[in-house]
């Protein structure tokens, strides 16, 4: 069963996909990996939110970045925006997904942090699922080692 989407805006958008997709499979999360663009395929990718079984949606889009608001608006299920830098720093895309309407909220990370955004699914999950919240547990000590070993 799937229990992430990511979804991408365009295949320019795969790099940061496959970050967060690194993360999913690091920490045993079933997953999916589609491309939609919510201006050139709306209806295909409205059906595709709809008919999902993902618990999690992430949705990484530059410009515009409506992908984030227009798969929220189709689902009651959390979605996570990963603003892309394509221009103006990425600020443009950062503000599209943070400043949704009221009623139709998507958490956001920062420009370009698929990681966090994956891990950020993982935390969600591991709300309900005890064995992967040991899994994520072990995932930051293990990450917190390597941190300090670098600093000695």
């Amino acid at each position: 069963m799937v229990r992430v989407s990511i979804i991408i805006g365009s295949e320019s958008d795969r790099e940061l996909g496959e970050k967060a997709k690194a993360i999913l499979e690091d920490l045993g999360v079933d997953h999916d990996f589609q491309v939609f663009s919510a201006h050139r395929s709306p209806r295909a990718l409205q059906d595709y939110v709809e008919s999902s079984e993902a618990s999690v949606f992430i949705a990484i889009a530059g410009l515009s970045a409506a992908l984030p608001g227009f798969i929220a608006a189709h689902t009651v299920r959390p979605v996570i925006g990963v603003p892309k830098e394509a221009r103006l720093g990425g600020l443009d895309s950062l503000l599209s997904i943070v400043q949704m309407p009221t009623g139709v909220p998507v958490a956001c990370v920062g420009i370009d942090n698929a990681r966090n955004a994956a891990l950020l699914a993982v935390e969600i999950l591991a709300l309900e699922d005890e064995d992967l919240r040991e899994r994520l547990v072990e995932y930051r000590r293990k990450k917190a080692a390597r941190t300090s070993s670098r600093r000695t």
